[in-house]
């Protein structure tokens, strides 16, 4: 049985720093006040030259270099995000255009924060199947465009980025099991409105384009939900938190990593934590991790590393990998 194990990674951050201090000038709010209850501090902004499909190829790139691959030696490009560059074509067509991915085939998932677990999963399926494949899978958002900035309760929380990883098959490492889960009946706790509608008959009151949360709500279930997903994919794979060596959890903010910690008694020094440099970036939060923390070198071989998210829809789910 082969698994989609990781050959590379790859992130790319926008150039512009967005600090707590800089928010304080846009809307009510403090330094103190956004710090004490999200944990952030700072966030990406992108800019000119630096939109979905720009940064997510960037990010690609790397992933494909350090895989020692060539981007012709791809077969598939997913992009898991919210914020396309346009709503057609998909934006995995648009990096495929970027970095020369002449053979591969391309196509965007949306599965809110959880979308880049919801992709290795889908991945780890398409690799079962062929081994051989070479898989770039990236988690992208540029969240800036979809945030209502006067809104002090949202705008703090999220920031822009992208994170990839190449992924192939192996028989003795990568993704070992993961369970993931979605309850549509609770979309309106957490969602972004769509652009109106062109028909009139399909015509409908809209709040805007952008995210809108009911944050007391999205905490509760972030927090219940992930601890029930980890806790069913420990107890099914008949390993306990002590077995894990690192858990790289989806960077919403330090409160619900906080209280994940608390309620599945992991230590804090096990959870990889980076929300207080980049905010929520959604879809990428969990790459862009992943990446930080395979440049600086801190996983072995055989190690196992725990992934877990919650996002809009509501989507979560825990999915397990050994390195």
């Amino acid at each position: 049985m082969n698994h989609a194990a990781v050959l590379g990674t790859g992130s790319c951050l926008p150039k512009r720093i967005l600090s707590n201090r800089d928010i304080e000038k846009m809307v009510d709010t403090s330094d103190e006040w956004i710090t004490s209850r999200t944990g952030i501090r700072s966030r990406r902004i992108a800019g000119r030259g630096e939109d979905n499909f720009q940064l997510a190829s960037a990010a690609g790139q790397q992933a494909i270099t350090m895989a020692g691959i060539t981007a012709e030696d791809i077969d598939l490009i997913i992009v898991a995000t919210i914020t396309p560059h346009m709503m057609m074509p998909s934006c995995a067509c648009f990096v495929q255009a970027e970095i020369g991915a002449e053979k591969a085939f391309a196509f965007d998932i949306n599965a809110a924060c959880s979308g880049f677990l919801f992709g290795l999963d889908m991945a780890d399926k398409y690799i079962g199947a062929n081994p051989d494949m070479k898989i770039l899978l990236i988690g992208s958002e540029i969240l800036s465009a979809r945030v209502n900035w006067q809104d002090r309760n949202t705008c703090i929380l999220f920031g822009d980025g992208a994170g990839a990883v190449v992924l192939s098959g192996s028989p003795d490492r990568g993704v070992l099991a993961s369970n993931l889960y979605s309850d549509g009946r609770l979309w309106n706790l957490l969602y972004m409105d769509s652009p109106e509608s062109r028909n009139p008959d399909l015509q409908r009151q809209r709040r805007g384009c952008f995210m809108q949360m009911s944050g007391p709500d999205v905490f509760k279930f972030a927090v219940r939900s992930m601890e029930d997903a980890v806790t069913r994919l420990l107890r099914q794979e008949n390993l306990s938190t002590d077995d894990i060596t690192l858990v790289i959890p989806h960077q919403a903010n330090t409160r619900i990593l906080n209280k994940l910690s608390e309620r599945l008694s992991i230590p804090q020094d096990k959870i990889f934590v980076n929300v207080d440099h980049y905010g929520n970036t959604s879809a990428a939060s969990i790459p862009i991790a992943l990446d930080e923390v395979r440049r600086n070198n801190t996983l072995k071989r055989n190690d196992r590393i725990l992934f877990c998210s919650f996002g809009g829809g509501f989507t979560w789910g825990a999915l397990l990998m050994q390195w």
